[in-house]
């Protein structure tokens, strides 16, 4: 998982994050998927900023590669934080959070809608 800063361009961040996974496509690793959530709101404030664009990339790699691209993302002014997880820990914490987003929505549809009277 990459957290990018804010103040980026959504059109930009797939063809940026492309230039950092070509460490991994360069060691004859693969890249399985892409999944750019978007803007989201950040836990903590992270460099006097409340959100981040966050995009999850599933990928087969070495060690090195996996640390060398690490590395490169921790270096990049643009990124506010990286998390390299083994897939299963990984598939647990998507599920986890389709999961709170799936509860949220459900919250929100049910809740009573208010009309204002004119």
């Amino acid at each position: 998982m990459v957290i990018f800063d804010p103040e980026l361009d959504e059109r930009i961040v797939a063809p940026n994050l492309d230039k950092f996974l070509a460490v991994i496509t360069g060691d004859g690793g693969t890249i399985d998927s892409i999944d750019i959530w978007g803007r989201r709101r950040l836990a903590y404030e992270i460099k006097k900023k409340n959100e981040g664009i966050y995009a999850v990339v599933n990928f087969t790699a070495t060690s090195e590669a996996t640390q060398e691209l690490d590395r490169q993302l921790g270096l990049s002014e643009q990124v506010f934080r990286t998390k390299v997880l083994r897939a299963e820990e990984a598939i647990a914490q998507v599920a986890s959070e389709r999961k709170r987003q799936d509860e949220k929505a459900a919250r929100k549809a049910a809740a009573p809608r208010v009309k204002k009277d004119a």
